[in-house]
């Protein structure tokens, strides 16, 4: 994959996706000490970034392909996503959840026409589920992340940013299977190969940093962290070798340090965002960036939040605030 394909895809849906605002705050480059972009996929359509590589992937497939239906198999953003994107191309959607994703995310999955199929993430394996699925009843899979075209969706957020800012000395984002730091890679190294690329990850689910650090892919068994976007166990077969080649550094956050950065958005930002999405920004407020990196573009990946994690992250007190 290259440049032209982030390029293509952009030009494929920014009729369809929201062009999503960049905001800043002073308070936020007063305690971090540096300068600081927040690119706000929470206003995406679906709640998320998501909905850039589902739409993208779900519009080029054969009339035949949308007759039969799609899967996919999701804790909640990508079921969105997918779900949305299946609608708005006139074909049906199945999604595989875990039995444990928040219910506000089954619940606006549902509400897109989705039909919800539920796994223990624990014994079940949910790539097979969706398999047997898509063997069943002649559907198409809509990977997360492992796919040509929702690394390309992906990183059409990332070519957004870098056209609303300029003169970035990096530019972060989570990272859960790969898909979006692959394609903000992509998207920001064909601009500029000088600006440094970096990872965040919650350090109980580190194996990006893992395998970043040994070269090769390292599975970690299913993550308990606060963030359930990032539950991923291993990177993708395609997204590794993109962290490989683009990425500087993958840094990880506590789930403390996550829910002081959810309280931060909504108190002092003044917008919601999830503890997936909240991950990045997090790293920035505990100083986790080298000192060297001043300007940065940080993709808030998205809001979708459960009300209960909401209101444990206000309950809290953070001497950041």
């Amino acid at each position: 994959m290259e440049y032209a394909t982030i390029r293509a895809a952009y030009e494929r849906i920014r009729e369809v996706v929201h062009q999503t605002p960049v905001i800043t705050s002073r308070t936020l480059n007063q305690i971090t000490g540096k300068t600081i972009f927040l690119k706000c996929e929470n206003f995406q359509r679906g709640g998320a970034f998501k909905f850039r590589g589902a739409y993208n992937t779900i519009m080029q497939l054969s009339e035949e392909e949308k007759r039969h239906g799609v899967v996919a198999y999701s804790s909640g953003n990508h079921a969105q996503a997918v779900a949305l994107a299946a609608r708005l191309c006139g074909t049906r959607a199945v999604i595989c959840m875990p039995e444990d994703c928040p219910a506000v995310k089954l619940e606006a999955t549902k509400g897109y026409g989705a039909e919800i199929v539920l796994y223990d993430r624990h014994a079940e394996d949910r790539e097979e589920v969706a398999k047997k699925l898509a063997e069943e009843r002649g559907l198409t899979i809509i990977p997360p992340y492992d796919h040509p075209s929702i690394i390309a969706g992906a990183g059409t957020a990332a070519l957004e940013l870098l056209e609303q800012v300029s003169d970035l000395d990096a530019v972060m984002t989570a990272v859960g299977g790969g898909g979006l730091i692959s394609g903000t890679s992509l998207a920001t190294h064909g601009k500029d190969p000088a600006i440094r690329i970096y990872g965040v990850e919650p350090d109980t689910a580190d194996d990006a940093r893992q395998s970043l650090k040994q070269g090769e892919r390292v599975m970690i068994a299913p993550p308990a962290t606060i963030a359930d976007g990032l539950r991923s166990q291993v990177l993708g077969e395609l997204t590794f070798p993109m962290v490989k080649e683009h990425v500087a550094d993958i840094l990880t956050v506590t789930d403390e340090e996550i829910l002081a950065a959810v309280q931060f958005a909504l108190l002092r930002l003044k917008i919601v965002i999830e503890p997936s999405g909240a991950v990045p920004l997090a790293a920035a407020l505990f100083h986790k960036l080298p000192s060297q990196v001043k300007r940065i573009g940080i993709i808030i990946s998205g809001g979708n939040i459960d009300p209960q994690v909401l209101s444990e992250a206000l309950d809290r007190k953070f001497s950041l605030i």
